[in-house]
């Protein structure tokens, strides 16, 4: 242990007294959420591509209708960008801020769950080729010509950025689901039925999928950004033993789940994007509230005060 009367934030392990606030201080390294610009549009249910200083959002629910808006995330702030073709929550998203893919989801209209597919090019969205299936409640992984989409009972279907087709089917069914990955090396996580599948992960090789490393906290409805090797997990809710919104974190290494920094705000329905070490948490629902706020996760060495 350093003990030192200056803040040192260049090495872990170093504590130091703040006469400002006379506290002590040290340095650790891990995972830490901090606020950034808040969505312009509250909402839950959304999708969410790109990185944590070029994100976008789309679609979502504001009761009691489906929302068109997307809003793109600069690292500070977000700002309006053309309205998706077809209004839809519960949908998934793959991609770039430039270069994103909208994908499924439902609307209040019968029947519920859509098949289309949109891209978006930095500042119009356009028709992609419809899904084979219908899908809502479902994750996704990749980029715009090359991105995957799973859920539930329904096979898993890949996206050449012209067509989709069939691959394996997931082993756990399940919606409400989390993912992250590229196409040939994907992941998901969560999901319901809860007391089933809720901390069960799988991982995807391009064929077929395997189960791996369990979360540590069951949860559905929740987020996920990174790689199969390195993914964050994040908010959701657990309903066992009792309704639970969570504001956990976890961490993937490819093999195991470990616990991260917690979210500033608990909440689930939410959508994610970024990477493990750079993500962006935005929207979802602390029931009753509908939110807009935005939180960013960045690992590396940080103080904490006693």
């Amino acid at each position: 242990m350093r003990l030192t009367y200056t803040s040192d934030t260049t090495n872990t392990g170093s504590w130091w007294y703040n006469p400002d606030i006379n506290r002590l201080q040290y340095s650790y390294y891990g995972g830490v959420w901090s606020a950034g610009g808040a969505l312009i549009t509250a909402r839950q249910l959304l999708a969410g591509a790109g990185t944590q200083n070029a994100g976008l959002a789309f679609g979502g629910f504001v009761s009691p209708s489906a929302v068109l808006c997307t809003e793109e995330y600069n690292g500070s702030s977000w700002s309006t960008g053309c309205n998706l073709i077809t209004a839809r929550f519960a949908l998934a998203g793959a991609g770039t801020q430039d270069a994103g893919l909208a994908f499924g989801g439902g609307t209040p209209a019968s029947p519920f769950s859509v098949a289309c597919t949109e891209e978006y090019n930095g500042s119009s969205w356009s028709a992609g080729c419809s899904l084979i299936t219908p899908k809502s409640y479902l994750a996704g992984a990749g980029i715009q010509d090359a991105a995957l989409a799973f859920v539930e009972d329904s096979c898993t279907e890949k996206y050449d950025g012209t067509t989709w087709s069939t691959c394996g089917n997931l082993i756990s069914a399940r919606d409400n689901l989390a993912g992250a990955g590229t196409q040939n090396a994907a992941l998901a996580f969560g999901g319901c039925p809860i007391n089933s599948y809720g901390s069960c992960t799988e991982e995807y090789n391009g064929t077929s999928w395997s189960t791996c490393g369990n979360l540590i906290t069951s949860r559905s409805n929740t987020a996920g950004a990174g790689t199969q090797n390195a993914a964050l997990a994040f908010g959701g809710y657990n309903c066992n033993g009792g309704f639970g919104i969570l504001s956990c974190t976890e961490e993937y290494n490819g093999t195991t789940w470990s616990a991260g920094g917690a979210l500033s705000t608990a909440r689930y329905n939410l959508s994610g994007a970024g990477t493990q070490s750079a993500g962006l948490a935005f929207g979802g629902i602390d029931y009753p509230n509908t939110l807009s706020c935005t939180e960013e996760y960045n690992i590396g060495i940080h103080s904490c005060t006693l």
